[in-house]
């Protein structure tokens, strides 16, 4: 037993030894032919050996990486890229990247790197991109660790232990596009420190306290462009007021984000805004306003600059206490200058009308989001309100009436954009009432079913997208853009409806062709996009597709959005790589063709049976087909004739003048059917035949070269020699006239030919001694 576990422990070992072995090899990359390596993931211990000059990208992100060498990447000289972020990561020998020369994008972040030496970077003069966040440093080295980084235009650096930002940290650098730091519990700042940096187009921020705030903020008045502060509380700022020397900003953006304020913390900010000396954008993103709105904005001469505020961003603003809140008369004074307001999910109902009519200047109002609804929005869209207006949107809100909607914002004489998307309307009302300068509207994801005439003549671009549309009639004589993709629309719109038509997206519904015409009788059309339809791929639909060379220049997603859904066989094919057979493609032709043929054989077979008498071979063939129905041993019938006899016409002379003569004048005389005289006028010949063979005792056949010759007693011989041979009696009297071969009798009267191989026949004489006894043989035959 213990042999045994000493067995599997060694087999885990070795296989555990291989594992690790194996981590640090090429073969845990995947390389592509251009030298981009990928790593990530692979719980690599260590940088694998074997990387030569080929790479130019490696990504060894999220692995188990603790240390780097001076020989690991050595040969890396034209690495670009080098990502060992998510590592663990506690050592990089000096020299580590020393042959790195061409590398552009460095990112360290998030190991375990507690102290920086600026000998990992001096080599590195075309470095772009370095990213040190999340390393528990508390100071950025001892020494300048960037002033050889000419090159660098986005650093990242801080974390929560980082502590100090000294005045040589940023040494050497003047421009930057974007400088993040993370400095959370930050507990000394030197001044100027980051004044040395001359221009920062965009500075991140991170600080839970707010004290170095006002002190940072001195140094990036006059070299950043866009400042943003995130995850800080702002309940106990305070700003002291700036040399006058300071006042000459750069900064045209601020942004807190999920930063926490007062009621007093917010007049302090506006007394930081008040610094800005140009127009400047303001924004607020998951904050937090921790007030009454009872706010004490300075006197209009102390915040004279304030109103240079050209855009106000507001996205997820709470205010834990709402229910309280005081009115918003206090900033009113801060908003005559605003151009464009934003203010998302934020819960917002109503916009008091008195702050309506103090934003003259705004012109763009977007209140997507919220909790908008047609009484409110008529109170804040008062008289006088927003009077230089000229695009709201008011996207995903709850209004329900297109018509109320309309009418409420008739105060907005220069409102031309009008974006009222993701609402729940009822049916559209047959009319409505439009500001007069209507140019846009947004119907799009409002459940409309039907349009009708409420929409404005005056629109030059409409989205009617993601509804249930099932067509599109409206006349609009200006309208421009059309979107009316993700509904039900059959068939393009008609063209004479839009004669100024320039772009139409209509992907996405259930069409299933269209056709040269219909694009050409969009006269000015330049865009279309029509992909995601049900094609069904027809011969012409695919014949004008694929040979007209100007479509790709119309359809902006073609040829990869438009597929085949029918013919089932091509289904899901591109539509200009669907091929179809002739046969698909020319099956009228063919359907035609295979009718002209049908009709020209029954016109030659209704010729061909009147020359040769086919109706009448038809009938006989019925009344074949009838006799042979009959029962094979016939019921007792009655015998009206001794004999029924069946003769050529051309032996006539011999059947009426010596036949009938020497049998119906013999003493008893015999009783013969003729056809000439004992065939009911009227009836049809062959039941006439039918019925005289039946009732005739005998049946003499008179055969001679004209009998075999002649149609008439071939037919009637086939209607009636089954009758006489099928019952198996001797009712057949044959008469040779003549000498005949019996080769010359027809195939088909086999039983003919069998009883004259088999039976013995009367064979009229020459000879008048012979005669007599012919006669008196047939007048035997006959009463047998």
């Amino acid at each position: 037993m213990l042999h045994a576990l000493w067995t599997v422990w060694v087999l885990g070992a070795v296989i555990s030894f291989f594992k690790e072995g194996a981590a640090g090899q090429p073969h845990s990359l995947s390389c592509d032919p251009t030298g981009i390596c990928d790593g990530r993931s692979r719980s690599l211990n260590s940088i694998p050996s074997g990387l030569t000059a080929a790479v130019k990208s490696l990504d060894l992100s999220n692995n188990r990486i603790a240390h780097v060498g001076n020989s690991d990447l050595r040969r890396c000289v034209n690495l670009k890229a080098l990502r060992l972020g998510a590592n663990e990561i506690n050592t990089i020998e000096d020299d580590s990247f020393f042959s790195l020369g061409s590398l552009e994008h460095l990112d360290l972040s998030y190991n375990r790197l507690s102290n920086l030496s600026s000998s990992w970077f001096r080599s590195l003069s075309s470095l772009k991109f370095l990213n040190l966040l999340g390393n528990a440093y508390r100071i950025l080295g001892e020494t300048s660790l960037f002033s050889h980084l000419t090159n660098l235009r986005i650093l990242k650096v801080g974390h929560p232990d980082f502590t100090e930002i000294q005045e040589k940290d940023f040494a050497g650098l003047t421009f930057l596009e974007e400088l993040e730091i993370d400095a959370s519990n930050l507990q000394r700042y030197e001044p100027k420190s980051l004044k040395t940096i001359q221009n920062i187009s965009h500075l991140i921020l991170r600080m839970k306290q707010p004290v170095l705030l006002p002190e940072i903020f001195l140094d990036l008045l006059s070299s950043s462009e866009y400042l943003e502060l995130r995850d800080t509380h702002l309940n106990t700022f305070r700003f002291a007021e700036v040399p006058d020397d300071e006042t000459n900003t750069l900064i045209k953006k601020f942004t807190f984000r999920n930063v926490e304020i007062t009621d007093e913390s917010f007049n302090e900010v506006v007394k930081l805004l008040n610094y800005v000396s140009g127009e400047f954008e303001l924004e607020f993103d998951d904050c937090t306003l921790n007030g009454l709105g009872n706010f004490r904005i300075p006197d209009r001469d102390k915040i004279k600059n304030l109103g240079r505020l050209e855009t106000l961003t507001i996205r997820k603003l709470r205010i834990p206490k709402f229910y309280l809140f005081y009115d918003l008369s206090t900033i009113y004074s801060l908003t005559g200058r605003v151009k464009r307001i934003i203010i998302e999910n934020s819960k917002v109902f109503l916009v008091p009308c008195s702050l309506s009519q103090h934003l003259k200047s705004l012109e763009y109002l977007d209140l997507s989001d919220n909790l908008m609804v047609e009484e409110y929005l008529k109170n804040s869209a008062c008289e006088h309100a927003w009077p230089s207006l000229q695009t709201l949107i008011l996207r995903q809100n709850h209004l329900t009436s297109l018509g109320k909607t309309g009418e409420t914002l008739l105060t907005l004489k220069n409102l031309t954009k009008l974006d009222i998307s993701k609402n729940s309307f009822h049916p559209m009302p047959e009319t409505c009432q439009w500001p007069e300068k209507m140019k846009y509207l947004n119907l799009s994801s409002t459940r409309l079913n039907r349009l009708t005439q409420c929409v404005p003549q005056t629109l030059e671009v409409l989205d009617i997208s993601n509804n249930n549309l099932n067509s599109f009639s409206l006349f609009l004589p200006q309208l421009k853009e059309l979107y009316i993709s993700r509904n039900k629309l059959k068939t393009l719109p008609d063209a004479s409806s839009l004669p100024m038509l320039l772009v139409m997206r209509i992907s996405r519904n259930t069409i299933n062709t269209f056709s040269k015409e219909q694009l050409d009788s969009f006269q000015k059309l330049k865009t279309l996009e029509a992909g995601g339809n049900n094609f069904i791929c027809s011969c012409e639909f695919l014949s004008f597709t694929q040979k007209e060379q100007a479509l790709d220049q119309i359809l902006i997603d073609w040829p990869e959005n438009y597929l085949c859904d029918s013919p089932s066989h091509v289904r899901g094919q591109r539509v200009r790589d669907t091929r179809l057979s002739v046969s698909e493609c020319h099956r009228t032709a063919l359907v035609s063709a295979v009718c002209c043929a049908l009709f020209l054989l029954i016109l030659l077979t209704g010729v061909l049976c009147h020359h040769f008498h086919g109706l009448w071979y038809m009938k006989m063939m019925w009344a074949w087909l009838q006799a042979k129905r009959k029962p094979r041993k016939a019921p007792q019938r009655e015998i009206c004739y001794d004999a029924f006899v069946s003769y050529s016409e051309r032996d006539s002379y011999w059947v009426e003048n010596l036949l009938v003569q020497e049998l119906e004048h013999f003493n008893p005389p015999f009783k013969l059917c003729l056809h000439k005289r004992d065939f009911i006028p009227g009836k049809w010949i062959i039941d006439n035949i039918i019925d005289s063979i039946e009732k005739s005792h005998k049946t003499i056949f008179v055969l001679s070269e004209n009998f075999v010759k002649s149609e008439w007693c071939k037919y009637e011989l086939d209607f009636s020699h089954f009758r006489l041979f099928d019952e198996n009696n001797d009712a057949a009297i044959l008469v040779l006239l003549e000498p005949i071969e019996k080769k010359a009798i027809p195939q088909r009267f086999c039983k003919l030919r069998k009883i004259m191989n088999t039976k013995t026949y009367l064979e009229w004489p020459t000879d008048e001694a012979q005669q007599e006894g012919f006669w008196l043989n047939l007048r035997a035959a006959i009463k047998s």
